[in-house]
């Protein structure tokens, strides 16, 4: 008999289409590279990331009636994760075109089609009601996220929101009903920004980057989130709770390949950390960073996800289980 999810996450699943190349082409240049079809999406990638750990979880999300929703069957019940999709025939699976270069940066276009139809409705109470932890991110609706969140805290389930990638009609509002929120450099100064957080000043990330750890933590602060976790790339991520802020660095000896769905790794690894963690923030985030430095060392998203064993392995190597 299977566990009920303890990690849920409602998202988009994308049919990743993915060009590998030295150097990304310019306008109206033709480069020559080459080419892998493959699962992703911000909400699948992060439920992959979530069930290899060990931790059961359930993906929700919206596909087409198409080859590609197919293949979205077939590669979550090979993984033996839970997944609930829902079919909207009059909309094509999500699509993304990705660009990686020789340095492991990536340029990515996507096309969410179905994954941008799914509805209130669509979602099943007694799954996120059941759950202890629920994500969501920007790739799917900023509506069913609200609807979720709200489920999900009437229930007394940790709500993670990863707002990425950033949009315009973004609505503050949802922070109210956000435990944990987690952005990226970018996502967070669009974020600063909207809320007027930096004063009078305009927050560039060339001035995030020059921040003290002290004065991050007192921008994370005018969130009114409980937990805010910016991942800062090679810097590691700060973690900025109520009662003070943790500077995690960033796993080192690793070689990059693609860092594609590195967040989403991010992201999935904090949430099945907080259930192995007992809800342990910073321990969440340790076993996060390493979820992450783990995927870009692989091509691809949702396959380069690292298993329960190699996350084990590098922890043990790095002195850090």
């Amino acid at each position: 008999m299977s566990l009920a999810p303890q990690v849920v996450v409602v998202g988009s699943f994308v049919q990743d289409q993915t060009f590998f190349c030295a150097q990304f082409p310019s306008p109206g240049q033709t480069t020559v590279g080459t080419f892998v079809t493959g699962p992703g999406g911000k909400g699948s990638n992060q439920a992959v990331a979530a069930g290899r750990t060990g931790v059961p979880t359930a993906f929700v999300g919206s596909v087409g009636d198409d080859a590609f929703a197919r293949e979205a069957a077939q590669f979550y019940a090979t993984e033996g994760i839970a997944a609930q999709f829902i079919t909207k025939p009059k909309h094509a699976t999500a699509t993304a075109g990705i660009l990686v270069n020789d340095a492991g940066q990536n340029e990515i276009v996507v096309a969410l089609g179905a994954s941008a139809q799914i509805k209130p409705r669509d979602i099943n109470r007694n799954l996120i009601a059941n759950a202890k932890v629920v994500v969501c991110q920007h790739e799917a609706t900023l509506a069913i996220n609200a609807h979720v969140f709200r489920l999900a805290r009437q229930a007394r389930v940790t709500t993670v929101l990863n707002p990425a990638p950033m949009r315009g009609d973004f609505d503050p509002a949802i922070l109210k009903h956000t435990d944990v929120l987690i952005p990226n450099e970018t996502e967070f100064v669009a974020l600063a920004n909207q809320l007027g957080l930096a004063g009078k000043t305009v927050l560039t990330e060339k001035k995030l980057a020059a921040l003290s750890a002290t004065a991050l933590h007192r921008l994370c602060r005018g969130f009114g989130v409980p937990t805010v976790i910016v991942t800062l790339g090679k810097r590691g991520c700060l973690v900025s709770q109520t009662d003070g802020a943790t500077l995690i660095p960033a796993c080192r000896g690793i070689k990059v390949v693609d860092t594609t769905g590195a967040g989403d790794a991010f992201c999935g690894g904090f949430a099945a950390g907080i259930v192995k963690f007992d809800h342990d923030i910073i321990a969440a985030a340790r076993f996060a960073n390493a979820v992450a430095a783990l995927s870009v060392t692989k091509r691809g998203t949702a396959p380069a996800m690292p298993t329960a064993r190699e996350i084990a392995h590098f922890l043990k190597q790095s002195g850090k289980a």
